[in-house]
């Protein structure tokens, strides 16, 4: 059984992030963002040393501390979440955790894997071998993270570069720890669904502006396409139904201990009427939560959306 110290009055604060997730999906690239951000990072730490290294850095007053744990220690991660929960329990306000875990497609991972000839760290055949010995690592590295992730910030990196997944980590830990955390993401069906989504809404049903010529080429963010749209009463109609919904729940979410929600709108080709409304959404609730945007497709995150 692990015990906790329970740190003392004269001890600062700690920022704990936690980063875990798929292999191959960007941690190490994670990592450095918040090392950039001037976090101490540890990767691969094994669980049962992370009081103890805690408690070592606050008594060198270290006020961020950010760590990386994830299948390479399989031996104990189905203790973490439960070490997690004591963590929070005993050090109350002296620790603020974060964890965000990392996931991307299995055909993703398989090519990121294949493409630098690197072994899955549960995987036990040499990467010659065919495909599904890979595939079933993978999945079966799913199963063992699958209680870390529903606790955790979940962050899609299958579509994004490695700079791109750089500025979505800094933006993120920058903002959560003070208040539930809006995004509201646009994105292509034909692209597939964001695997990070808290909810989805399907707006391909409203009017397109791709079909007129003068508007083909912008996008949502373009005051053409978002006049247009604003005419539609259709459009109108959504918009307000996504709000109701969302200010229906949102509140109970939080109640719950969310600090992360994430709200993905997609159309045909993510480019008008799911950017027009992500960004039309994001402003009409920037005043009571702290409200992000991205664009998926238009590869795009915005500044923060919030009233002082």
């Amino acid at each position: 059984m692990m015990t906790l110290p329970v740190p003392t009055d004269n001890l600062p604060a700690t920022e704990l992030v936690l980063i875990t997730g798929m292999s191959g999906s960007g941690k190490s690239v994670a990592l450095t963002a918040l090392e950039d951000m001037g976090f101490y990072c540890v990767d691969n730490l094994p669980p049962e040393l992370l009081d103890a290294l805690i408690t070592l850095e606050q008594s060198h007053h270290a006020t961020k501390v950010a760590i990386a744990i994830d299948v390479r220690s399989a031996a104990s991660l189905p203790g973490l979440p439960h070490q997690l929960k004591l963590l929070q329990q005993h050090a109350g306000q002296r620790v603020q955790l974060t964890t965000l875990f990392l996931d991307a497609t299995t055909d993703t991972l398989v090519r990121r894997f294949s493409e630098t000839r690197r072994q899955h760290p549960l995987s036990h055949k040499p990467m010659a071998d065919q495909r599904g010995a890979l595939t079933d690592a993978i999945e079966h590295e799913r199963e063992l993270l699958a209680q870390l992730r529903e606790n955790a910030l979940v962050l899609d990196t299958s579509l994004i570069r490695p700079a791109q997944l750089r500025s979505q980590v800094k933006d993120l830990i920058g903002t959560v720890q003070s208040q539930l955390t809006l995004v509201f993401e646009s994105f292509a069906f034909k692209r597939g669904i964001p695997m990070d989504a808290d909810f989805v809404f399907d707006v391909r049903m409203l009017p397109n502006p791709h079909y007129e010529p003068a508007l083909k080429n912008l996008t949502g963010r373009d005051a053409p396409v978002a006049a247009f749209l604003a005419a539609q009463p259709e459009v109108g109609e959504m918009q307000q139904q996504i709000d109701q919904f969302l200010r229906h729940w949102l509140p109970t979410m939080r109640r719950d201990h969310r600090s992360y929600v994430t709200v993905a709108i997609g159309c045909t080709g993510g480019q008008h009427r799911s950017v027009y409304l992500v960004e039309t959404l994001a402003r009409a609730f920037a005043s009571e939560w702290a409200a992000r945007v991205r664009h998926r497709e238009a590869d795009d995150w915005s500044n923060l959306l919030q009233t002082p």
